[in-house]
């Protein structure tokens, strides 16, 4: 069935990406593909990255893994653990995240099986206190994690976290020690330890100003034109009539909208191209039509497509808000075509 909608993502700047992080750590360099992957597709992003050598792969539930038959499942971890209703996969290692947690683990027909262990050093979202790591003891563990709660700001907790982590790494034995997520890549050396686990910059987003400049966007909506239509001038646009026309003005209604992640801060302010001509957004963006100014376009017409000008960090300047919301809300009307 055809898909008026699509997201062009590029393998290329996917790629590129990766060796950056990878270069920039010095270590081994896993992704983080919950979420479908921010957006773009777990099972594809998974595939092009196993071909660039990646080897750990981290979703957030069982629901997730369970979709991911590409991947071996020895290089993949469930960041959320073993929760009382989970069954998990063979050879799929939880990353454990409380006391409860680890019981859990050892009483399965699993409990000697290579195991993950979050731990918590200043986030209080997931992760065993400090107190409670004897619980770990006798465990196999494969990676130890903590995860940074500031690392794209320059704030004291980063270093006070790394300090907590270091002294943790001390008291409990495992195979690898991971704390560096995207910006932590780019906070030095020191915060990478044996494994990063980067998301956001994979995907073409810029967590720290360090990152400006080295990473590649990667994905581009892209939507088809409905309708291309005159409005004269004085006569007004979309809702509310927040647009209206100074002079006759050729506009192109395309089939996007907030419902597929294009949300209504890109009202009046968004923009998109055809060609080297820019289209901008003109008023308000609705469920799943926006209207663009195509006065610079006379040659556009109905089933042409355009791009959305979609840089996750000028589009987050503008809407206010995040590069991690702008990804993961490209909805599922979108085909994803890799380029």
């Amino acid at each position: 069935m055809h898909q008026p909608l699509r997201l062009r993502c590029d393998t290329s700047a996917l790629l590129a990406n990766y060796r950056t992080l990878e270069r920039t750590a010095g270590v081994a360099t896993g992704a983080a593909i919950k979420a479908e992957a921010y957006g773009l597709g777990a099972g594809a992003v998974a595939r092009h990255l196993l071909g660039a050598g990646c080897r750990d792969f981290f979703v957030s539930t069982w629901a997730e893994a369970s979709l991911l038959g590409d991947i071996p499942r020895k290089q993949l971890a469930v960041l959320h653990g073993l929760g009382v209703d989970d069954q998990p996969l063979d050879g799929v290692r939880p990353v454990l995240i409380s006391v409860e947690q680890v019981a859990r683990w050892r009483s399965s027909s699993r409990g000697e099986s290579p195991c993950d262990v979050m731990v918590d050093t200043g986030m209080n979202r997931l992760g065993l206190r400090t107190d409670e790591l004897a619980a770990c003891a006798g465990l196999t563990i494969h990676t130890l994690h903590s995860h940074l709660a500031c690392a794209d700001e320059d704030h004291p907790l980063n270093e006070r976290q790394l300090q907590r982590f270091r002294e943790i790494c001390e008291m409990v034995e495992a195979q690898r020690y991971s704390l560096a997520n995207s910006a932590g890549v780019f906070l030095g050396h020191e915060y990478a330890f044996d494994l990063v686990r980067p998301g956001l910059a994979l995907y073409g987003g810029i967590p720290r100003r360090e990152a400006a400049g080295r990473i590649r966007q990667v994905v581009v909506p892209q939507a088809q034109v409905v309708q291309v239509r005159q409005v004269l001038a004085g006569e007004s646009v979309g809702y509310g009539a927040t647009f209206s026309a100074a002079a006759d003005t050729r506009i192109a209604v395309i089939n996007i909208g907030y419902a597929d992640g294009y949300w209504r801060a890109f009202s009046s302010r968004g923009q998109a191209s055809f060609g080297s001509a820019v289209l901008p957004v003109v008023g308000r963006v609705s469920m799943d039509l926006v209207a663009l100014d195509a006065g610079a376009t006379p040659e556009l017409r109905e089933g042409d497509w355009v791009d959305l000008s979609f840089d996750l960090p000028s589009s987050a300047e503008l809407t206010g808000l995040s590069q991690y919301e702008l990804l993961t809300h490209l909805g599922s009307r979108f085909c994803r075509d890799w380029i």
